[in-house]
């Protein structure tokens, strides 16, 4: 038989390359920036068009590359960061594989340029899909410039799977973060379509953390600062009373290395046990500093992961230094066992004698009296207090109030009898049998499709706050905010204010009470960077859906008849009631048939 191993061409193994290396335009952007890094740059710009789906560009200040170096840089596994194999547990760098420009430059649309201080001239190389098109002398400052146009203009299939604008822009300012975090002393600066979105001068730690995240981060966080032979841990935490109920915010570096940790994720979290309220989340932006030769980076393409020699020292370290700092800044409660109890009582009224008030009151006085005049001996000394309420007929007294209705829902008549099992399903009979609804499922339903209605078909009712409500927010927030205000406000919201960190509430939706604001909005955030496509109805939709799943009834709560009825009640006037806005069954079916026969078998 004839031989049939045979080796690919290059351009092929780098695009196969590049499935792993470059997943989206987030992942160039990584590889660019860790790059300028690497070449030791002071200054750092990164320019994007279109979620980077048209440009990317990183500019730098750094040490530059020769002509021979610029040439050789888009080879595959061309690197000058390591030269043996040992190197690997000795990397001190952000790359050491590469692969990264020749897998980017498998599939776009590269030029580089680049000049060393020592040069006059520097060089300018262009390349296509692998192919060098042109490479010549040039005129350009000290450092590198690397433009990547037109991602994955020869794998379709990829670049038809590249989610939004919206969502991929989110992923390349998760990246940017993640490098700004972890390099204070470098300034950053990002531009999207020509919009400046971050301008960070080089500062310390604490100072690029409140640039990022916002002035109101500052008084958020608790220092944290460790030292020991195995882990060097310094960063901060946030207090418990600013913890979320999203992940956002946790950021681990690993010798200036972002990465993820389920583990070491648990030991902070275990670190705040019984500070937070189920379902929240704390904040922290942790660095430790590990010998290098007790960790192995080179396990995965994206170099977020990471193994350790000795994970479980190193998760006992980590949860004491945080509950050690949470008791250091008192944010955790404590028992002081050698508090004098004496001191607690002021000196004067140490020995004091303790004798009932006296009250001057009027038994005469009447405030409806039409002559409103007092008399003129309304002094009485009452020596007991039990005296001032003698002679008054309290069973005779009326009292004009409206009945008090704790239901959630206004009453109306039934025509199902229903019952509630678990505090989670509302079991009620029809003519075929009997019907289990969800109530979690169902209130979503409900609310999903009054919330459409509202936004769409009626004029949105709201409710004035007596008082504005300011929310302090991140400026990646407030600008999704600011792009979907006219949304929020067709279905009843209104803003006195929106400034770069914080927005100011005056006006809410009826169904909507004042403390469940911050966290349905958190919640909206989140759902819009993940998830929200690009046309005005669809965001309309993803409020929707993103509203009722904060506000419905959750598993686990009690309903009255009344509740359970108006849920059976409403559920079946939807347009659509056999699925949550998610595509979840509301309710099952069991037919009379299929009972009899679990009693016949």
């Amino acid at each position: 038989m004839p031989d049939i191993i045979q080796l690919l061409p290059d351009h092929v193994a780098n695009q196969i390359a590049a499935g792993e290396v470059v997943q989206r335009p987030a992942s160039v952007v990584k590889e660019l920036l860790e790059n300028a890094i690497d070449a030791e740059a002071t200054q750092i710009k990164l320019l994007i068009k279109d979620a980077g789906k048209v440009l990317i560009q990183v500019i730098d200040n750094g040490k530059g590359m020769s002509q021979t170096d610029a040439r050789l840089c888009f080879e595959r596994h061309a690197t000058s960061k390591i030269k043996k194999a040992e190197d690997l547990f000795n990397i001190n760098t952000k790359g050491f594989r590469g692969e990264a420009l020749a897998s980017i430059a498998a599939i776009a649309h590269v030029t580089l340029k680049t000049r060393q201080e020592s040069q006059e001239l520097g060089t300018s190389i262009r390349v296509e899909g692998s192919e060098v098109k042109s490479q010549e002398s040039v005129s350009t400052p000290k450092g590198t410039s690397i433009a990547v146009k037109n991602l994955f203009y020869n794998i379709p299939a990829r670049r038809n799977f590249l989610k939004s604008n919206t969502i991929e822009t989110r992923h390349i300012v998760n990246e940017f973060q993640r490098v700004a975090l972890v390099h204070p002393n470098i300034s950053f600066s990002f531009y999207h379509n020509d919009n400046e979105i971050y301008n960070l001068v080089a500062s310390n730690l604490r100072q690029r953390i409140v640039a990022i995240l916002g002035k109101k981060t500052n008084e958020k966080l608790v220092p944290i600062n460790e030292s020991t032979d195995i882990v060097a841990i310094e960063g901060f935490i946030t207090k418990p009373e600013f913890a979320k109920k999203k992940r956002g915010e946790q950021f681990f570096f690993v010798n200036n290395r972002f990465i993820k940790n389920a583990y070491l994720n648990h030991a902070v979290t275990s670190a705040f046990e019984g500070l937070l309220a189920q379902g929240y989340y704390p904040s922290y932006f942790l660095y430790l500093t590990v010998p290098t030769k007790s960790i192995d980076i080179n396990i995965h393409p994206t170099k977020t992961e990471i193994k350790f020699d000795d994970e479980k020292t190193l998760y006992a370290i980590l949860r004491s230094t945080i509950k050690h700092s949470l008791g250091q800044y008192n944010v955790a409660p404590a028992l002081d066992f050698d508090r004098d109890a004496s001191m607690d009582t002021p000196y004067e009224f140490k020995n004091k004698h303790i004798s009932t008030p006296k009250v001057s009151v009027n038994p005469d006085f009447n405030p409806f009296n039409a002559q409103k005049t007092r008399p003129t001996n309304f002094q009485q000394k009452a020596s007991n207090w039990e005296s001032l309420y003698t002679g008054i007929d309290v069973e005779n007294i009326e009292v004009e109030s409206e009945p008090v209705n704790s239901s959630m829902f206004t009453e109306e008549k039934s025509t199902h009898k229903t019952y509630q099992i678990q505090n989670k399903y509302i079991v009620s009979n029809i003519k075929s049998g009997v019907v289990y609804i969800n109530q979690n499922l169902a209130h979503q339903r409900i609310l999903y499709e009054e919330f459409l209605e509202n936004s769409t078909v009626n004029e949105a009712a709201s409710q004035q706050l007596l008082f504005p409500l300011t929310l302090a927010f991140s400026k990646d927030d407030v600008r999704i905010i600011e792009e979907i205000k006219s949304d929020l406000e067709s279905i009843g919201f209104i803003f006195e204010t929106i400034s770069e960190e914080a927005v100011v509430v005056k006006g809410i939706p009826v169904n909507i009470s004042e403390s469940q604001i911050t966290t349905i909005i958190e919640q909206l955030l989140d759902d819009i960077k993940n998830d929200v496509p690009d046309t005005s109805f669809s965001q309309l939709d993803i409020m929707a859906k993103s509203f009722a799943k904060s506000l419905a009834i959750k598993t686990g709560t009690k309903l009255d008849a009344k509740e359970q009825e108006e849920i059976v009640n409403k559920l079946f006037l939807c347009k659509e009631a056999n699925y949550s806005p998610f595509g979840k069954k509301t309710f099952v079916i069991i037919n009379i048939q299929e009972i009899d026969k679990q009693f016949n078998n």
